[in-house]
C-alpha cells in the first residue's frame, strides 16, 4: 500500500510528522515544484517524499489536505480516480450550501473524484494537535471516519491505527459525516473535539 499527501501546509506538514514518527513513507506534493518543499519535508524525517502531483496520485491512498475550493483542481490531476482511496482532510467552513447543492462537502468532493473511493477523515483537529503523538496519557488520540464505502473506511482506519490513532467510524457520509463537517458558517458539533480513546 503506498500514500500520498496533497498539499503541504499545516495541516499536510502535520499528517506527514504522523508518518514520519511511525516510519511509514508517504509522498507529499503541491501544485509546486518537489523542490520548494524539499527542506521542510527534509526537517520533518526522511520517509517524507516530496514528489510532483502527478507522481504522488499513483498512490493507492490519497490524503486530500488542501483549501475546500481547491479540490477541482486537484481532481484533475487524473482521468479517474478508480482503484484509488481519498481522505478527504478538507472543511468547507464559509461555503455557502446553496453553492453545494445542499450536499455535504465530502459528497461534493466525491462527485470531483470520479471512481475513486472518499473517505471523511482526519478533518476535525486543528493542525497543532494533529501534528502531535496521538498517544496519550495511556490512550491514543480519537480520529473520526466517515464513508459509503465500508471497505474503504476499513482501509484507512487501518492506516489510522499502524500512526498511533484510535479510529472511530462515524457510518455514512450524510449519516455521521455530518457531524465533521462543516455546513456554511457552522461546525459540525465533533470538530475540534479532541477526543481519546483507552483500550480498556
Amino acid at each position: 500500500m503506498s500514500y500520498a499527501i496533497i498539499g503541504f501546509g499545516r495541516i499536510g506538514q502535520a499528517l506527514s510528522k504522523a508518518f514520519a514518527r511511525n516510519g511509514i513513507e508517504v509522498s507529499v506534493a503541491t501544485r509546486r515544484d518537489p523542490e520548494s518543499l524539499a527542506s521542510d519535508a527534509a526537517a520533518i524525517g526522511p520517509t517524507i517524499i516530496p514528489k510532483t502531483l502527478a507522481e504522488a496520485v499513483k498512490a493507492d491512498i490519497i490524503f486530500l489536505a488542501v483549501r475546500f475550493e481547491s479540490h477541482p483542481d486537484v481532481a484533475k490531476a487524473l482521468p479517474t480516480w478508480q482503484g484509488k482511496t481519498i481522505v478527504d482532510v478538507t472543511n468547507a467552513y464559509g461555503a455557502p450550501p446553496e453553492e453545494l447543492g445542499g450536499q455535504p462537502s465530502s459528497q461534493v468532493v466525491a462527485q470531483a473524484f470520479s471512481g475513486g473511493r472518499l473517505v471523511k477523515g482526519f478533518n476535525h483537529l486543528g493542525a497543532a494537535v494533529l501534528a502531535r503523538d496521538p498517544a496519550v496519557e495511556g490512550g491514543r488520540r480519537v480520529v473520526f471516519l466517515a464513508s459509503d464505502d465500508d471497505g474503504a473506511a476499513t482501509d484507512v482506519g487501518a492506516l489510522a491505527e499502524d500512526l498511533g490513532f484510535a479510529p472511530i467510524k462515524l457510518g455514512g457520509l450524510s449519516e455521521g459525516g455530518l457531524l465533521v463537517q462543516a455546513r456554511g458558517n457552522t461546525w459540525g458539533r465533533l470538530i475540534f473535539k479532541d477526543l481519546v480513546k483507552f483500550d480498556g
